[in-house]
């Protein structure tokens, strides 16, 4: 891992390598959006603001520069997962009701409810007219797949809600299709699109899950011991949804039985106090330690998959990532 490169660094030779890539992705994003309406104009363009790391286009294309080589074909299936995912971040802040994103109002609070869902609705309509614009209709049946799983994901997870006997095992069930089949999608279709080999794409597919798990998990910690200032999104919202992720799972798992009974208690009832005794609890148990562990192992795996690759910039640039992954500042 080659922890000594900083954020600055790794932006500078992600836009080195495939920037002039990342400008036609959003051309072509930008104009599939293109509205005669002013106000749906007003909407989109606000949410286009939400875009900012670009991890999954950034995927796309280094998986495909990794693999042989990025081609025009790319640069729509780039704008294409980048649609998917900013259709579920808005649909995420209804669901959670958040207020901020990235350092401005969400959808939600900005307009209403019903904004929202036809917002998201509208990208996830035009990033599918998109992909049925290729002529590969395997890269559009898979990008159909993966929605159904992230959707299916996210289902999932609102059943879930105060299931305090939420295992692990469940809890990767559900991020493995609400975060980390995206991730997979995104270097699946880079490294077919550059015609890579069956052993060449099931390593990157392998490689987007195991990158997809850890920044979910490493997200979910994110909720818990980040600072919306530093963040720009509304934190805590797992707590007050009742969303159980690693760190809580890991303490229920561990607290002794009258611990165990005041958690439950604390985790029903969300209050300011409740969640303050929860975090202080958190902290106390190394619960939180545990889940980072976990989101390392799977960076770790996620770089073992790029050992079969051959030597390259995007193979470098893909190792670095999954360090800046887990610590989130990428």
């Amino acid at each position: 891992m080659s922890g000594n490169v900083t954020r600055t660094e790794l932006r500078d030779r992600i836009d080195d390598l495939i920037g002039y890539e990342l400008e036609q992705s959003d051309r072509v994003f930008d104009a599939e959006l293109e509205s005669w309406h002013p106000y749906v104009t007003d909407v989109i363009a606000h949410v286009t603001r939400f875009r900012g790391k670009r991890l999954r286009p950034i995927l796309l294309l280094l998986s495909a520069k990794a693999c042989g080589g990025s081609r025009p074909d790319h640069h729509v299936l780039a704008a294409v997962v980048e649609m998917i995912h900013t259709a579920t971040l808005v649909h995420d802040d209804v669901l959670d009701e958040s207020e901020t994103r990235r350092h401005v109002a969400t959808v939600n609070s900005r307009w209403n409810t019903e904004t929202s869902v036809l917002c998201g609705d509208y990208l996830f309509t035009h990033a599918f007219h998109l992909a049925a614009s290729l002529e590969s209709t395997l890269a559009c049946r898979m990008i159909g797949r993966a929605t159904n799983l992230v959707c299916e994901g996210e289902l999932c997870q609102v059943h879930e809600r105060a299931n305090c006997d939420l295992s692990e095992e469940q809890y990767f069930r559900i991020i493995d299709g609400k975060t980390a089949e995206l991730c997979a999608l995104s270097c699946v279709l880079g490294a077919h699109g550059a015609d890579a080999d069956l052993a060449s794409t099931e390593r990157m597919e392998q490689y987007g899950r195991s990158l997809g798990m850890a920044f979910q998990i490493a997200d979910d910690l994110l909720d818990i011991v980040g600072s919306e200032q530093t963040t720009g999104k509304s934190l805590g919202t797992d707590y007050r949804k009742q969303k159980l992720t690693l760190p809580v799972i890991r303490l229920l798992s561990t607290a002794d039985a009258t611990s165990a009974v005041e958690l439950r208690d604390c985790l029903a009832h969300p209050s300011a106090d409740h969640h303050a005794e929860i975090n202080r609890r958190l902290h106390d148990s190394h619960s939180l330690e545990y889940a980072r562990a976990k989101a390392n192992e799977f960076a770790v795996d996620a770089r073992d998959q790029l050992s079969g690759l051959p030597e390259s910039e995007a193979r470098r640039i893909l190792t670095d990532i999954t360090d800046f992954v887990c610590r989130r500042s990428f």
